[in-house]
């Protein structure tokens, strides 16, 4: 389960990063909104897989999920720039996120008791 939610975690940490982009600097209200609240589900989650999960890997992984996915996001649908050099960087972040997640002894994973 820990595991879930640190995927949940990183996925409110894109929505809290693209909320910010639009807050505008915390001017525009409802995505201020949407952002402040976005962040604490973020950390709620990103809180609950730390008690499982050890922390260098919980948070290589949550902000790996962020910043990809953000980078995802805005080249989709912000028309940012998407050449093959960012593409490129972006998949090795995501081979890195996946290899520190098989890597992961049982001593980073807490036993559920």
């Amino acid at each position: 389960m820990a595991w879930i939610y640190l995927i949940v975690a990183g996925l409110f940490e894109i929505v809290w990063a693209m909320g910010l982009k639009y807050s505008e600097g915390f001017t525009q209200f409802w995505p201020s909104v949407v952002t402040l609240i976005a962040i604490v589900i973020s950390f709620f989650f990103f809180s609950k897989a730390l008690k499982d999960i050890a922390v260098g890997t919980s948070y290589a992984i949550f902000t790996g999920i962020g910043a990809a996915g953000t980078a995802v996001i805005g080249m989709v649908a912000l028309n940012e720039d998407a050449s093959l050099t960012r593409i490129f960087f972006l998949v090795l972040m995501l081979v890195g996120i996946v290899g520190i997640k098989l890597v992961s002894s049982e001593d980073d994973v807490k036993e559920e008791g």
